[in-house]
């Protein structure tokens, strides 16, 4: 029992570090090579740790040939437009300038019902609001509005909007982030300061704490402590 628990944590850690150096593509929407490398390392770190007689060094080997294979498979990806369309395909227009190309649907098998579906999963209730619809090669549905039905946006109505930034968390379950306190040039006696201004006399009682790009502070107790 503690050997195949022993297996299992040495397998988990080693996946868990090819996942990281394919990088975070491979967690997020998946290109169809990079779909079956995922399938294959699991199948492949799975084997050792079900059968004991399976040596360890045998499934660090094939997953470290899957990771060859894959990062290989990108740099081509990276340095050829041809290679790119063999392995990864080419983007589908299913709606060309309003028009529903079925051709394209029935070659990709896809009926009405799913990609109005899929338009609805977009926000799109109307397919007469829709201009280009493509289907992209990770299976995502990419959605071109018509020039009248496209959101109004602030430079329409020649607004110029305030800087806003990025948030800085300062605070997560009690813990300081003493890193994102020096990048805003702030001490933790003036994170103290600000928290008991809000009758806060422990940054234990924070659950989450974060200032904005004005250097405005917000601050969410937990329930209980």
């Amino acid at each position: 029992m503690i050997i195949i628990l022993i297996r299992t944590l040495l397998l988990y850690l080693f996946v868990l570090f090819c996942l990281r150096l394919m990088g975070k593509g491979e967690l997020s929407e998946m290109q169809p090579f990079e779909l079956v490398i995922i399938l294959m390392l699991s199948e492949l770190a799975s084997l050792p740790m079900e059968d004991t007689a399976i040596p360890l060094i045998n499934g660090f080997v094939s997953i470290l040939a899957l990771l060859f294979i894959q990062v290989l498979i990108s740099y081509i990806n990276l340095k050829s437009e041809k290679a790119r369309v063999m392995i990864c395909g080419k983007p589908s227009i299913l709606i060309h300038k309003g028009n529903i190309n079925e051709k394209e649907l029935k070659r990709l098998r896809i009926n009405i019902n799913d990609l109005v579906e899929q338009l609805r999963v977009k926000d799109y209730y109307n397919i007469a609001d829709v201009a280009f619809a493509i289907l992209e090669t990770n299976g995502d549905l990419s959605i071109i509005p018509k020039a009248n039905k496209r959101p109004v946006t602030l430079e329409d109505l020649h607004i110029t909007p305030s800087y806003t930034g990025l948030p800085l968390s300062l605070i997560i379950d009690g813990h300081v982030n003493e890193e994102n306190l020096k990048k805003i040039n702030y001490s933790k006696s003036w994170l103290t300061s600000q928290l008991k201004t809000k009758g806060i006399k422990n940054t234990k009682e924070v659950l989450f704490c974060f200032v904005d790009a004005n250097h405005e502070i917000y601050i969410h107790k937990k329930d209980r402590v």
